[in-house]
C-alpha cells in the first residue's frame, strides 16, 4: 500500500496531465457533433465489420444444414407436382390424388458420379433398407440423371443418362413429338433426340422433356433445349442436339421416382413373365 502511495505521489505530475486530458476529450466530443459521430462512425465499422465477419462464418458453416432442409422441402413440392396433371391453362389434381400418391418421391445424395467415361454410372445413397429398387428414374432439381441398375442395402447404382446404352422416351414439350434420347459418348453437356419425325415443327431453343409413354419417368420431367438439328432425308426423321439442363458434371442432390403402380402395369403388359 505505502508503495502505490509512493509511485502516486511519485508521477502525480503525469497522472494529473492524462486525467485532465481525458476529460477535455470527452467534453469536445460530447460538445462537437462533428467529432461525436466520427467516433460512434469509427465504432460502428468496426462492430459491424466482426458481426458481418461472424455472421457469414455462421452460415458457411450452417450450409450443409439449410441444403438437407432446402432438400426436404424440394421433396414435398415435387411429389406434388408429379402427382397432379397439368392442362392448358392451370394444373388438375387426379382425382385419387387425396387418397392415393401414383409417384412416390424420396431425397437422396450422389456419393461417387463418373462422367468421362462412355458408359457412365453414378453411386447415390438408399438401398434397399429406404425401399429403393431397380428400374426406378433418378431426377434432379433440373432435369432427369438416369435409371436405378443395382440395390444394396445402403446404397443404389444408376445408369447414368451420360451412358450409351440408355434410351429414354422424349418428347418437344410444345407439341408433344416424340423420339428416343441417347448419347454418343462425347460432350456430357448434349444428348441426341433421334426419330422424330419430319412433321415435328423443330425450332433451336425449343424444350424437351420426358415423354410418358415409360413406366419409369412421368411426363414432362425437363431434359434440356434443342441445340441444333439436322434432317436426315433418307428416312424422314429429325437428329436433334439436347443442352441438358443439368450440369452432370456436379451432382450432389438427386431425387428417386417410383411409379406406385409400374408392377401392375407391367404385369399387363407382359402377361407370360411370371
Amino acid at each position: 500500500m505505502q508503495q502505490i502511495i509512493l509511485f502516486l505521489i511519485k508521477n502525480k505530475t503525469g497522472l494529473v496531465f492524462i486525467i485532465l486530458m481525458t476529460i477535455a476529450l470527452g467534453l469536445t466530443f460530447k460538445a462537437h457533433t462533428y467529432h461525436n459521430s466520427k467516433v460512434v462512425s469509427s465504432a460502428n465499422f468496426v462492430t459491424g465489420n466482426v458481426l458481418e465477419t461472424s455472421e457469414g462464418i455462421s452460415q458457411y458453416f450452417g450450409l450443409k444444414t439449410q441444403n438437407e432442409i432446402l432438400a426436404e422441402e424440394n421433396e414435398v413440392l415435387r411429389k406434388k407436382l408429379l402427382n397432379l396433371s397439368p392442362s392448358e391453362d392451370t394444373l388438375e389434381p387426379k382425382l385419387d390424388f387425396i387418397t392415393d400418391t401414383l409417384y412416390r418421391i424420396q431425397k437422396s445424395t450422389v456419393v461417387s458420379n463418373y462422367y468421362d467415361k462412355i458408359d457412365n454410372f453414378l453411386l447415390i445413397k438408399g438401398g434397399v433398407k429406404d425401399s429403393i429398387k431397380e428400374d426406378l428414374g433418378v431426377i434432379s432439381s433440373k432435369g432427369i440423371v438416369g435409371i436405378i441398375e443395382n440395390v444394396s442395402q445402403e446404397f443404389s447404382r444408376v445408369i447414368s443418362i451420360l451412358n450409351t446404352n440408355t434410351s429414354i422416351n422424349a418428347q418437344l414439350k410444345k407439341t408433344n413429338h416424340f423420339g428416343t434420347l441417347t448419347w454418343d459418348g462425347k460432350n456430357p453437356n448434349i444428348l441426341s433426340l433421334v426419330d422424330v419425325p419430319r412433321s415435328a415443327p423443330v425450332k433451336v431453343g425449343d424444350t424437351i422433356t420426358t415423354g410418358g409413354r415409360s413406366l419409369i419417368f412421368p411426363e414432362n420431367v425437363p431434359i434440356g433445349i434443342i441445340s441444333k438439328y439436322e434432317l436426315d432425308e433418307n428416312v424422314g426423321y429429325y437428329n436433334i442436339s439436347v443442352k441438358l439442363f443439368n450440369d452432370m458434371t456436379n451432382l450432389k442432390h438427386v431425387y428417386v421416382i417410383e411409379n406406385t403402380r409400374r408392377e401392375e402395369a407391367y404385369k399387363l403388359l407382359n402377361p407370360e413373365q411370371p
